[in-house]
């Protein structure tokens, strides 16, 4: 066997993954709002591509011209042009600067007012201390009595309950702060919280002698309380969802449109066009023409993005469509699998379509994501999404009666007989907690 070296001549196939290539695929999977900040960046590098923001007018007519080419006999659907959420006010005041303000119309000294700023600067996100009394005395070198009489002047302060070191004090400031005060509420919360989380009432009653419907009416009452007082002072800013796409019910009829109003319009400088066109320097010529072809590869993919997601929510929609017009209780289970044999592409594209991609619809905004659940096997081989079913659970938990609730092996029968979806206990006992919904036990009023 001859085993020397030797040179030799073969033909293969391989595949290459180009730049631009790759480019295609990472703009096929950005949001919306990771495909503007991309554009971004190329607008930034790229000299001949001109990015202009699209008005309201040319949004309107974008819109308008998609609904045409969907359905050319159907009416132009006009939504509410004001959104009530643009009524929503900014609080641009933060938890420690709302408490600074306050402690300047107080009658005090000067050592006083320096160990309450010294407290609020030590107050988290939610309106708790954060530091340990003692650690404080440490610090500024002053007694703990000094320091508690300083916790109770901050303590004081709007709003109400903040400064507490527990949940347990957060929510006795607030009681002590009603008009007329609540002993029996105030005594629960000092002494048995533990016993009141637990819903060991029947203890509390035999402790306090009184009756259940009173460890009832403080049940109500704690819950009107604020458990973080700090919370509406967050100064994290909003982040908003912006749908990619739209599904809309016009006279029984589903129309899918792609929502291209946040995309720039794109477009190649002219002035650079004619020094392309006018350029002797072989290097510069080269440059710009290299700049040339990206942003017409640039346009493609972005293109095709639009179109790969519009044929995909199309599929989902056709699929769907009974729970577009029913709700939730109509959600049909669904595989990535099977839109990607609908639309005949691999499911990698399917996937990378539907991330972080969310749809307007009539029953509010989704990720396409959500429209793709595993399958219960019901009486009568019905398949059933998971999703339904817990949908199906929640309505069944709203409508029990409340001073006898269902258990889960009842949950399971009325699946059963009402619904003819075959679950088990232990199933219904997953989704319930998935839902967050407490068990029969802790659901019970009285």
């Amino acid at each position: 066997m001859n085993m020397g070296f030797g040179l030799y001549q073969q033909k293969s196939m391989n595949l290459a993954m180009t730049s631009e290539l790759r480019q295609a695929i990472s703009i096929l999977q950005y949001s919306t709002q990771e495909l503007l900040s991309f554009l971004e960046e190329q607008h930034l590098d790229n000299p001949l591509l001109e990015l202009k923001v699209k008005s309201v007018v040319d949004s309107q007519m974008d819109q308008s011209d998609s609904r045409n080419e969907a359905y050319d006999d159907s009416k132009v659907y006009e939504g509410d042009s004001i959104s009530p959420f643009d009524n929503i006010s900014k609080n641009d005041t933060n938890l420690h600067e709302y408490l600074l303000r306050q402690i300047c119309y107080l009658p005090l000294t000067e050592k006083e007012k320096n160990l309450v700023k010294y407290l609020i600067y030590s107050i988290d996100e939610n309106g708790y201390l954060s530091i340990k009394i003692e650690e404080v005395s440490k610090k500024l070198s002053i007694s703990c009595e000094e320091i508690l009489e300083g916790l109770d002047i901050l303590q004081s302060l709007d709003p109400c309950g903040v400064g507490a070191r527990s949940l347990q004090e957060c929510l006795l400031l607030q009681l002590q702060n009603l008009k007329p005060r609540d002993n029996i509420a105030e005594a629960i919360v000092q002494n048995y919280l533990d016993l009141f989380a637990e819903k060991r009432w029947k203890e509390i009653t035999k402790k306090l002698s009184i009756s259940m419907e009173e460890v009832q009416r403080v049940s109500d009452l704690l819950q009107t309380l604020q458990p973080k007082p700090g919370s509406v002072f967050h100064d994290e800013p909003l982040s908003y969802i912006y749908p990619d796409i739209n599904v809309e019910l016009i006279e029984g009829e589903l129309m899918v449109i792609t929502n291209d109003r946040l995309l720039p319009n794109i477009s190649i400088n002219r002035e650079y066009c004619q020094l392309l066109q006018q350029a002797n320097d072989e290097k510069a010529t080269k440059y710009l023409h290299q700049k040339y072809q990206q942003i017409l590869w640039l346009l493609k993919s972005i293109n095709q993005r639009q179109s790969t997601l519009l044929k995909v929510t199309k599929a989902i929609a056709n699929y769907q469509k009974e729970f577009f017009i029913y709700g939730y209780e109509y959600l049909k289970p669904l595989t990535l699998k099977e839109i990607a044999a609908a639309v005949n592409m691999h499911e990698s594209t399917v996937s990378r379509v539907t991330t972080q991609k969310y749809v307007q619809t009539p029953k509010g905004v989704f990720e396409l994501k959500f429209f793709f659940s595993a399958g219960l096997n019901g009486e009568g081989r019905r398949n059933t999404s998971s999703l339904s079913v817990k949908e199906v659970i929640k309505k069944i938990v709203d409508n029990e009666n409340k001073q006898d609730p269902l258990s889960d092996k009842e949950i399971v029968s009325i699946l059963e007989k009402d619904y003819s979806i075959q679950v088990s206990r232990r199933t219904v006992n997953k989704y319930r907690d998935e839902l967050k919904i407490p068990s029969s036990i802790k659901r019970k009023r009285f």
